[in-house]
């Protein structure tokens, strides 16, 4: 029987080859594990350059109290306290303008005068007539004395001279319609009359206004009749003169509310001893009443009026985990009362001391981070005006 020599077993797994294959999973999985590192290290380094976003920069304010008066605002128009356009009552020729446009006249200043010559040889002629009537009267008296003429005579002869001495004073009466005299002291306006010019009865000549005070006419509506009364105090501005009020009082109320528009017209004087107000400016005007109280107010854009109500924010000072002073917005809900210009009062919900944002609120949430910068802030005047730019 031949000898074969020793038969391999399949079964077992030569050491060779499980070494050769364990190595190379080895080397896979560090291979892999140092890819995996890589990535990490490149998401960490990615992760720690981007930098947080800035909290939302917002301006604020401290809340104070001030006194506050409360007001009703409306417009109105100013009327001088004597005016008129001046006319001639008779036709004639001018002979002469006794001012100049814009000038301040007095009471009986003679402004424009007419041509008189016809007028004064006629009355020349009535007062010779009167003369004689007066000197027949005499004579007829002495006679009278004498019993040379009747009763009748002397009632004729006073009857005469009443009749001629009213024709020398209607006379002169017409004389004086040639002189056109101011009725009132104030200030002319611009006329365009000139020496030589014809003028028929009834043609405007000039304008007189007397503007050391002035009236402005006003009206507020039927509901806050009971809060007008005479002699509040009334603030007038004007375009003419920004940021500056002109004080008056009430001193008339009509007796009749206007049946289409249920407002009722006020009227009030306002002193205007420099003349910076002229008649016909258009005004607003703010009618104080009430009592003066203090309150908390508010710009009114740093309140968001929504449907569930008035709210604000609140930037509250904290610190964070590594002990750095931080800001955190906080909403609150307010109730605001009446407003004045750019300010609206703030009835509950805050209290002074606050720092209250006044801008920039649509970039915030409750309880998120934010930025100050107060180098602009919203208008916060209680008389504003329009602003050129």
């Amino acid at each position: 029987m031949t000898n074969l020599g020793p038969i391999d077993n399949p079964a077992k797994p030569r050491p060779r080859f499980a070494r050769r294959l364990i190595f190379t999973i080895i080397c896979v999985l560090l291979l892999i594990g140092a890819i995996v590192g890589v990535k990490v290290l490149l998401i960490k380094k990615q992760i720690a350059s981007v930098k947080p976003p800035a909290p939302p920069t917002v301006s604020t304010m401290t809340v104070q109290s001030q006194e506050w008066l409360d007001q009703i605002d409306t417009v109105g128009s100013l009327r001088a306290w004597r005016g008129t356009d001046l006319s001639t009552e008779v036709a004639g020729l001018v002979r002469g303008v006794k001012f100049q446009s814009g000038q301040n006249v007095g009471a009986g200043d003679v402004l424009f005068e007419l041509n008189a010559d016809a007028e004064k040889a006629q009355l020349l002629s009535m007062q010779a007539a009167a003369d004689l009537a007066r000197t027949t009267l005499t004579r007829d008296r002495d006679q009278f004395a004498a019993r040379a003429v009747s009763q009748a005579t002397i009632d004729a002869d006073e009857a005469d001279l009443k009749s001629k001495m009213a024709q020398v004073e209607q006379q002169r009466a017409v004389i004086e319609k040639k002189m056109i005299r101011a009725p009132f002291a104030g200030r002319t306006g611009i006329t365009t009359v000139n020496p030589g010019q014809f003028l028929n009865a009834g043609d405007k000549v000039v304008t007189l206004q007397s503007i050391d005070t002035l009236y402005v006419d006003f009206n507020v509506p039927q509901r806050e009749l009971a809060r007008v009364a005479l002699g509040a105090e009334v603030l007038a501005s004007v375009d003419a003169w920004p940021r500056r009020n002109f004080q008056g009082k009430v001193t008339a109320i009509s007796s009749a509310v206007d049946s289409g528009t249920r407002n009722v017209q006020v009227e009030a004087t306002l002193k205007n001893p420099k003349h910076e107000l002229l008649p016909g400016m258009f005004a607003k005007v703010a009618l104080l009443v009430g009592s003066r109280e203090r309150q908390i107010t508010l710009p009114q854009a740093a309140v968001a009026f929504n449907p569930y109500g008035a709210t604000v924010f609140v930037a509250e000072s904290g610190k964070n985990d590594k002990g750095e002073a931080t800001l955190t917005a906080r909403q609150v809900f307010v109730t605001t009362g009446a407003t004045r210009g750019d300010q609206v009062a703030i009835l509950k919900g805050l209290k002074e001391g606050d720092a209250v944002v006044t801008s920039g609120q649509l970039k915030l949430k409750n309880g998120g981070p934010l930025a100050v910068d107060n180098k602009v802030v919203p208008r916060n005047d209680e008389n504003p005006t329009p602003q050129e730019h």
